[in-house]
């Protein structure tokens, strides 16, 4: 479908929206390319998801052999080498950012470095490595520029002292003690590699608990396990103000209107993410946006025709699995196809410290907030013969239910593996299954699994093994 207008679809940005959109693109006979003025896989393949999970796996395994006794194993001098941890991370991402291009290349997808302006709805102009500026015609556009970490003025990111997850992501070296701002996602992760290796670690939150949009029971199970790590954590506590020099950090934390000082070798600060729309010729073209972010319709459309949006610059759920599926839905809206819209609630959340954190849809607070009728069902890690196996007793999985129809709402879980499990919940919830499929289905023993069926047996006061 190669058009007078150069191509069908130019992506802007090589990360898991814009990346998948194009292979999409290619599979559905358009003719498309990719303008990316870093690396292809985006922060995500680069300084996210894969690195940050190649780090985690070694942590893991650093904390069962910090156990061996349990199994029966004896170490003497025992070391554990974080730069090697690191340059297995950057193995596993140079070999994933060649598969991505391997796959741009048999869909057909031109690969354009660059940093790209949008001059109207058809063309783009791209500003190669060597400065030199050229057009790009397309009838399509789809604006995949992801986000970076944001920083707050009391939190002046230097790259070495106070940093960011960028930063952390390549650094091949532990130190001695950090503060983490931030109890989300990215700072449970870190909080987890840099305590395995030793490093004395602070969590700070400035809500209530960690992981914050976990259901509260989830973030409970998740302090405990911490706790038995030796992972400080001050919820309800806010910095103030930082003083870096050489040597480290002077932070100044603010908790119940008292202030207190304390001294960290690094500060790592995990606090969310702004949209990279920035000089991208946005406003130029009329696109509305809101707060930086892209305003766009259930179709990844803009209110510009032509011009489509996907991925953490839509500031919908800054997930690189739901880039990947607003990407699909964008270029099927291009050539034709029907579209299934996205339910933002129901998406799949996974968090990989350990435990694992995962979740969808409704917590049990948000489900009462809505009127619904709620009844749960629980089941304790520690009640699981595979867990139990594993040498894993922390956490629990939850579920939460419309007790007038059995309908799932949520499914929040804390402990090994889990986020293995979300595809059974959501799956169930998209059929319109209940509590009562999921009891009657057999799941195999012994595995994780079980737990869900258990769980969804509690709901009904029929659990088996707790």
């Amino acid at each position: 479908m190669a058009t007078d207008a150069g191509y069908d679809v130019a992506v802007i940005g090589g990360g898991p929206g814009g990346y998948v959109a194009a292979i999409r693109a290619g599979q559905l006979g358009l003719k498309a390319c990719v303008i990316e003025r870093e690396a292809l896989g985006g922060v995500c393949l680069n300084w996210g998801c894969i690195p940050s999970k190649a780090l985690l796996k070694n942590a893991e395994i650093v904390s069962y052999v910090r156990r061996a006794d349990q199994f029966g194993l004896a170490f003497d001098n025992f070391r554990a080498d974080y730069s090697v941890a690191m340059k297995r991370s950057r193995q596993v991402v140079d070999r994933m950012t060649r598969g991505v291009a391997f796959l741009l290349r048999k869909n057909g997808v031109d690969h354009i470095e660059g940093n790209a302006r949008i001059v109207s709805a058809r063309a783009i102009d791209v500003a190669g490595p060597d400065g030199q500026v050229s057009r790009v015609n397309t009838r399509n556009i789809v604006v995949a520029t992801g986000a970076r970490p944001r920083s707050i003025p009391p939190l002046p990111v230097d790259g070495q002292r106070i940093i960011t997850s960028r930063e952390s992501i390549v650094a091949d070296d532990v130190p001695g003690s950090i503060a983490i701002i931030g109890g989300g996602a990215i700072g449970v992760e870190f909080a987890y590699i840099y305590r395995m290796y030793g490093a004395d670690v602070t969590v700070i939150e400035l809500l209530p608990r960690i992981v914050p949009n976990e259901d509260e029971e989830i973030s409970q199970q998740l302090e405990r396990a911490f706790n038995r790590h030796g992972i400080k954590m001050q919820t309800g506590a806010g910095v103030t103000n930082a003083q870096a020099d050489p040597a480290g950090v002077t932070l100044t934390i603010e908790k119940d209107g008292v202030s207190e000082t304390a001294r960290f070798d690094k500060v790592l600060v995990a606090i969310g993410v702004l949209p990279n729309t920035e000089n991208l010729g946005l406003e130029d073209i009329g696109v509305a946006t809101e707060r930086g972010y892209i305003n766009i319709d259930d179709r990844m459309a803009t209110n510009v025709p032509g011009i489509y949006a996907v991925g953490d610059v839509t500031g919908k759920l800054a997930l690189a699995h739901v880039a990947s599926a607003q990407g699909v839905i964008a270029v099927e809206d291009i050539a034709g196809e029907e579209t299934q819209p996205l339910d933002y609630t129901y998406l799949p959340k996974a968090t990989y410290c350990h435990p694992q954190v995962a979740s969808f849809g409704l917590t049990e607070a948000q489900a009462i907030e809505q009127g619904y009728d709620v009844k749960v069902g629980r089941f304790n890690v520690q009640a699981s013969g595979k867990a139990a196996a594993m040498g894993e007793n922390d956490g629990l999985v939850k579920l939460v239910i419309d007790a007038s129809y059995g309908e799932l709402l949520g499914g929040h879980m804390c402990g090994p593996e889990v986020t293995e499990l979300l595809a059974e919940l959501q799956m169930t919830h998209l059929l319109e299954g209940t509590t009562a499929e999921l009891g009657w289905a057999v799941h195999a023993h012994p595995s994780v699994a079980e737990m869900v069926h258990e769980a969804a047996l509690d709901a009904e006061g029929r659990a088996l093994h707790m």
